[in-house]
């Protein structure tokens, strides 16, 4: 089998596909403009990172925890061919790992990622949950970096690595609700918590406090940082996969307009891109792209990160000339 050819085994990149479809919506439409050699590709591995999170998500007490580990060591000896396997998502994986020179050791950061959400579900700092996301999310990002054919790896990997987090903590932020009624997951920081006065009980009965809606503001704004760390190495991919990562970090991202016109409450609905809301971002970004190809320049100019960045600009700007002593009201006599 070959991924990268014409000539693939049409079964396993289907399942892949369909797999994709079904559970990452926001992620598969932006695959849906990469192009075909790397889109194929996208669909086999994301498929393969599902497989492994249902395997984490579907386990109900702590006597089904050995089975979970074994079930996924199965799956890491498979996807590294240290094994056969039966599962033709894992061979597909296999493969587009070997053509594609994806190194062993993201493979098992982010394997060993889905074993430690068997067993803790509470991250005391933020340098703590970047830990968990070397695998969960980094590893990602380095594993698209390798299928798209990068000229300089060990350059962009750091860029995809905070894209990965970005994407990742825009994930922990929408979802919290789901995580805590149906895990018992807490994944925002628990400093961070503790900074609003915000207990993991206010989280887990879903209460959207004042403070907890502070928490949340409080890691839109760190997760806008990896957005711009990230998009700044979209310029070292090839040109026909910049606009479709670049809107990718433009849809993802979306959600935080969605989180802020509903005060930060994430607790009592959990925010949703509609096919509506995705045909007019994808426009919007099309359009801007049409004009400049420079991906911070319109990441700045269309998505919800850039536009909180500007917001945040004005507040500070009002908040200087409204004050007596602000340097905007000095003048001479």
């Amino acid at each position: 089998m070959s991924i990268s050819g014409d000539e693939v085994d049409g079964e396993q990149v289907k399942l892949s596909r369909a797999i994709q479809k079904q559970t990452g919506r926001t992620f598969y439409f932006a695959t849906l403009f990469l192009p075909k050699r790397v889109r194929r590709r996208t669909h086999v591995l994301y498929a393969f990172f599902r497989i492994c999170d249902e395997v984490v998500d579907d386990y109900s007490s702590e006597d089904d925890v050995d089975e979970k580990r074994r079930e996924l060591d199965a799956l890491r000896r498979g996807a590294l061919g240290r094994e056969e396997t039966d599962e033709p998502v894992v061979k597909a994986f296999n493969e587009v790992r070997k053509e594609n020179s994806i190194p062993d050791v993201e493979v098992e950061e982010f394997v060993d990622a889905m074993k430690t959400d068997l067993t803790k579900s509470r991250y005391e700092s933020f340098e703590e949950l970047r830990g968990y996301m070397r695998g969960s999310a980094s590893a990602v990002g380095n594993m698209m970096v390798c299928i798209m054919d990068v000229d300089n790896y060990e350059t962009a990997k750091p860029h995809a690595e905070r894209l990965g987090e970005a994407f990742q903590m825009t994930n922990f932020i929408r979802d919290v609700r789901e995580d805590a009624e149906k895990r018992g997951r807490v994944y925002f920081p628990q400093e961070t918590l503790r900074k609003h006065g915000v207990s993991d009980d206010d989280v887990l009965s879903l209460k959207p406090t004042g403070g907890f809606r502070d928490a949340v503001r409080d890691e839109l704004e760190r997760t806008g940082e990896l957005y711009r760390e990230g998009v700044e190495g979209i310029r070292l991919l090839p040109e026909d996969c910049r606009f479709p990562v670049l809107l990718a970090s433009v849809m993802y991202a979306e959600h935080h307009r969605l989180i802020r016109a509903q005060g930060y409450d994430v607790l009592s609905s959990e925010p949703s891109l509609g096919t509506a809301r995705k045909l007019f971002v994808y426009a919007r970004t099309r359009l801007s792209w049409a004009r400049s190809k420079d991906p911070e320049a319109v990441f700045d100019k269309v998505s919800a990160v850039g536009d909180e960045k500007r917001t945040t600009r004005m507040e500070r700007l009002k908040e200087r000339v409204a004050s007596p002593f602000g340097s905007d009201t000095k003048r001479s006599d």
